[in-house]
């Protein structure tokens, strides 16, 4: 009975922390501001790989689409730069979500490496092509409208609005995964063929979760390209090679299937890499590459996975339970 107050406490404390990290930390506000957008990379690819069981690598494809939907309303719409950002991260979102909702009859047919490969192949082609449409700025990408407020300004606005996504995503997701949407998704993971032959029509709760996927990941879109104030269409928007991949990773390190341990492996690999750019500056793409070994050699059930195979009675099935509740 002890037990939720606590929680309530912990989550408080962090909730007090996240928002004072600016006042605290002044220096590492953009990187920490990346570390909410990181957490929402683990837990949108999550509700595929992990709670559905379609390991996509093409997620990136819905945060570069609301990437380019968001900077192309604030170049060409005229509005003012946070009505700009606003409309335009919304209509990133919805056109992420459309997208998904269009490729998902189709590609979601697909199965196991098949999906995999061909996700792969979608998050590619979006950045050829963008590589090669001159109303996006082509190859030589696209600047977002300047920041109008005061010099570091922009680092903290834009530390609170990936807080706030983050703050958003998590709680949605525990909600949706208690409710009996959360319950087919499971079920089409441990056995399709089963789940259809009960009457489940899997194809359109494959795709409603990829849609929901992409609305989130093309809300992050719009936010990270003001962020960092450029956007690269192989480096930023659909780079594949490192947000696309980083995102299966971090939800493998924590535990896929798992409401926190896209959390935690997102905050483990985020905080790893920084000191690895910070310290080992020159190898820190050869540091960065024996972590992924280590990930998927030493942690294939994740950090949570772990911690509930060697302490079950604290990190056991009580869990979900608790978190399955009202």
């Amino acid at each position: 009975m002890k037990a939720p107050p606590f929680r309530h406490m912990a989550v408080a404390a962090v909730l007090a922390l996240a928002l004072l990290v600016p006042v605290l930390a002044p220096a590492y506000r953009s990187q920490l501001a990346l570390l909410w957008v990181m957490i929402v990379f683990a837990l949108t690819w999550d509700l595929l790989g992990g709670q559905m069981g379609y390991n996509s690598f093409g997620n990136v494809l819905f945060f570069g689409v609301g990437m380019y939907a968001c900077v192309i309303i604030q170049r060409d719409a005229g509005l003012g730069y946070f009505t700009g950002l606003f409309l335009g991260s919304g209509a990133g979102a919805l056109l992420a979500a459309a997208l998904a909702a269009l490729l998902g009859s189709g590609i979601l047919g697909l199965r196991g490496h098949y999906f995999a490969i061909g996700t792969l192949g979608l998050g590619i082609a979006a950045g050829e092509l963008a590589s090669g449409w001159q109303f996006v700025g082509g190859g030589g990408g696209m600047v977002p409208p300047l920041f109008p407020g005061e010099v570091g300004g922009r680092e903290t606005f834009f530390y609170y609005l990936s807080f706030a996504l983050a703050a958003v995503t998590l709680p949605f997701l525990r909600w949706l995964y208690a409710s009996r949407f959360g319950l087919v998704l499971n079920a089409i993971r441990d056995d399709e063929d089963k789940a259809e032959a009960m009457g489940l029509r899997t194809t359109r709760y494959k795709t409603t979760a990829w849609c929901i996927s992409a609305f989130f990941l093309g809300l992050t879109g719009g936010a990270v390209g003001n962020l960092l104030g450029f956007v690269d269409p192989r480096e930023v928007a659909f780079a594949g090679s490192t947000f696309g991949v980083w995102m299966v990773l971090m939800a493998i390190l924590g535990g896929k299937g798992t409401l926190w341990g896209p959390v935690i492996g997102a905050a483990v690999f985020h905080l790893t890499k920084e000191l690895f750019w910070t310290y080992l500056l020159g190898w820190q793409r050869v540091a960065l590459g024996l972590l992924i070994v280590v990930i998927v050699v030493f942690f294939p059930v994740g950090i949570l996975g772990w911690a509930r195979e060697r302490w079950p009675e604290r990190f056991g099935h009580r869990i979900d339970e608790a978190e399955a509740g009202p």
